[in-house]
């Protein structure tokens, strides 16, 4: 029996098969990210993740934007006269865009269409995966307040950014398109507007056909092994190697050495060579 999915006060869950949409929900301000999106958010996140069902989570925007940035009046002047209130909301802040969504148990992908500007980049970061559509609009635009990029913005884009252009637009505070973004790869892929859904979904449904465990080590293997060095990455994953198979409720490994070596059944890869 299929769980009924949780409702927010800005936040919406939307489900698609084995695909869960968690979605900014305030379209009236361009998806601008307030107190009770970000508590709102850390709730839906923690829950996809316990649904069973759900195997993959796209995190996107309704009516038409991913993401405005911060709603400067809710956050900060909402919030100047409630010490506690502030706190909460940084916390929150803070917790989804980066925390949950850079160690997700599960694949996440970014569908990124209409704004995205300032602490908007993060969770785009913090996702495995991001499409976006050609004609998305990015922008650093903190700059030109006399401000720098906030919270973990100014870190998050040397992550997926070269120097040259993390150094740029953060300092001109500029905006560069979807496409711009595909090719710099900021993201994965830019596809035409009308075909971000399916571009989307079409990822989603491979990574939903793979082992869960497997995507899920494998995602945590790449990410941490960045930032080691070659000895301590081959220790780490030896060790997440064998972790695998003795974690793995589905016995993936089992299961595709048997389809590939003895039922010759499922050659990944090969296409026409396969023998």
């Amino acid at each position: 029996m299929t769980e009924a999915v949780p409702t927010y006060e800005c936040v919406k869950i939307e489900r698609e098969g084995p695909v869960t949409f968690v979605i900014l929900n305030r379209p009236e301000k361009r998806n601008a990210m307030s107190p009770q999106l970000h508590l709102d958010m850390c709730e839906a996140l923690d829950w996809a993740a316990e649904d069973d069902e759900t195997r993959v989570v796209i995190v996107t925007g309704a009516g038409g934007n991913f993401c405005a940035g911060q709603d400067l009046k809710l956050y900060f002047r909402g919030t100047e006269g409630d010490a506690k209130a502030r706190a909460r909301a940084r916390t929150a802040a803070h917790e989804w865009r980066w925390n949950k969504l850079s160690m997700y148990p599960k694949p996440t992908i970014a569908m990124v269409h209409g704004y995205c500007f300032g602490g908007g980049f993060t969770p785009v970061i913090a996702c495995d995966f991001a499409i976006t559509a050609d004609d998305a609009t990015f922008g650093l635009s903190e700059v030109n307040w006399g401000i720098i990029p906030g919270g973990l913005v100014a870190w998050a884009v040397t992550q997926v950014m070269n120097y040259r252009d993390a150094m740029y637009y953060s300092v001109t505070g500029e905006k560069f398109s979807g496409a711009e973004a595909g090719a710099m790869k900021f993201v994965n892929k830019s596809v035409p507007a009308d075909k971000l859904r399916e571009e989307t979904m079409k990822l989603a449904n491979n990574l939903a056909s793979k082992s869960p465990a497997a995507v899920r080590y494998t995602k945590e293997a790449v990410r941490s092994v960045r930032n080691m060095s070659k000895d301590q990455a081959l220790d780490y994953l030896n060790c997440k190697s064998d972790a695998l198979k003795f974690m793995d409720p589905e016995k993936g490994r089992e299961k595709a050495m048997t389809q590939f070596l003895d039922e010759k059944s499922f050659k990944p890869g090969l296409g026409n060579f396969a023998r």
